[in-house]
């Protein structure tokens, strides 16, 4: 059974923002050409598409982001700030900076006109509120509650703007289900696993009974049920909900209910997917048995294939318990897990495209490069839905440009917010993803490149 399995965590964003300006310096889109050759992210002309205010914000942001000691402790240096300048004060300092190159804006109006500006780029937008709780931060039914509405305004602006062709949003069940509960459930279904249909029936209104849980524990399990299947009620056939993995200690009951989705909404379609972290040991048998699963069970699947973010909390914990650490020993290992599992969720889209699908959700290059000449060995259309490829919003803006101008579905990772709500998210992104930050060094060279090249080109007085 897939459950005495299941052991993963995932990564997960520090979302970012690529505003570019869509006017007198737009990129002209070339014809998509074909990928003997192989796809090369060299061409700092990418960048063109920006205004040079947003060039100068993404450099400057980038530079203090290659420092670890700032990406370290920058929880701290934000509160700090805040203390010093008081609210008003800190949301001026940081809304044209950090918060503008990061998040989408905080109401609709600003949402649409970045995600507006983003389709003329050809890239597509993934909506993510950045909700969710970790051990000892549950905060009650009513706060689930209001963090359901959240997303069912998500699922509305992702369907009811013409902003993409085919919409998905990100969703944390940390957000609806408290994360005490997870680790709980966790340790139920390596000893005995739960059904999926007696998930699916709870999910329908049907009071029943869950072995191992408390009268009060079963009862917030149903309704974090019912608030799940809400959104999945709203979202389908409209817009593609990919559920984040988180830890490892929470990961499998996270994936118990996310199977439990799309074994009941996914009959005809991807519209529930789930994430998997290749820098897990276990990374491959859990794609294989969801792959089983999905096809003993008759659901389509869907899957978000990440590498990861959780590794130094995760590689802490495993040692203070005494456990075998679960990622992988080096970044190698984990490059050859991400590229062998996506090899293998691609020959499952060969054969059966209609029942698999998969996002690449990678900044690495060569991963990009390899899921692009398999798609071509493979006879897998690019257009045809199957596969698509996913970056951060304000991030790697060279590779997800180039993909998009050769005709592959893109979509950036988009948080919005206030300042305040978002702050959190994005301190949390920036501690899991410092090894990204510190490694956009050729995302920097790049935007510098572009910079002279309009500083030349204004010295000559060219337009």
């Amino acid at each position: 059974m897939l459950w005495s399995h299941l052991r993963p965590s995932l990564t997960h964003l520090l979302s970012l923002r690529l505003l570019g300006t869509a006017s007198s310096r737009m990129v002209v889109v070339k014809q998509p050409e074909l990928l003997s050759a192989g796809l090369t992210f060299d061409d700092p002309s990418a960048f063109r598409v920006k205004s040079l205010g947003e060039l100068l914000r993404a450099l400057g942001v980038f530079q203090l982001c290659s420092f670890p000691l700032l990406v370290n402790n920058c929880g701290k240096l934000m509160t700090g700030t805040r203390t010093l300048l008081g609210r008003r004060g800190f949301s001026l300092l940081l809304r044209p900076t950090v918060y503008a190159q990061f998040v989408a804006g905080e109401n609709e109006r600003e949402i649409s006109q970045s995600m507006g500006k983003m389709s003329l780029l050809g890239l597509r937008p993934m909506l993510a509120v950045p909700i969710e709780e970790d051990l000892g931060e549950s905060t009650g039914e009513k706060r689930y509650d209001d963090n359901m509405e959240a997303m069912l305004e998500c699922v509305r602006m992702s369907h009811s703007n013409a902003w993409s062709k085919d919409p998905m949003m990100q969703l944390k069940i940390t957000a609806l289900l408290s994360p005490e509960l997870c680790v709980k459930l966790t340790t139920l279904i390596t000893r005995q696993p739960y059904d999926l249909s007696l998930l699916v029936r709870a999910m329908d209104g049907e009071a029943i009974t869950l072995p191992g849980l408390e009268e009060t524990e079963t009862a917030h399990f149903l309704c974090g049920l019912q608030r799940l299947n809400k959104i999945a009620e709203v979202s389908v056939n409209k817009v593609r909900v990919l559920v984040d993995a988180e830890y490892t200690y929470m990961n499998p009951a996270l994936t118990l209910v996310t199977m439990a989705l799309m074994k009941k909404f996914n009959k005809d379609g991807a519209w529930i997917w789930n994430t998997y972290q290749c820098y897990l040991k276990e990374a491959m048998s859990l794609l294989l048995e969801a792959l089983n699963l999905s096809q003993a069970e008759g659901f389509c699947l869907g899957v978000k294939l990440v590498r990861g973010a959780y590794m130094d909390k995760e590689r802490k914990l495993s040692e203070k318990e005494g456990r075998v650490d679960p990622i992988h020993p080096s970044w190698e290992e984990t490059n050859k897990s991400y590229n062998s599992c996506l090899d293998v969720m691609l020959d499952a889209i060969s054969q059966k495209p209609e029942r698999n699908r998969i996002i690449v959700a990678t900044h690495n290059e060569e991963s990009v490069r390899r899921a692009a000449k398999r798609m071509e060995e493979l006879g897998i259309d690019k257009d045809g839905g199957s596969v698509c490829f996913g970056q951060l919003l304000g991030m790697c803006d060279h590779v997800s440009l180039k993909l998009a101008n050769e005709g592959y579905p893109v979509y950036k990772s988009v948080p919005y917010g206030s300042v305040d709500d978002t702050l959190p998210y994005l301190v949390r992104r920036a501690q899991e993803n410092r090894t990204v930050l510190q490694g956009i060094r050729k995302e920097r060279d790049l935007l510098r490149q572009e910079l002279r090249y309009r500083i030349r080109l204004g010295l000559r007085g060219g337009s």
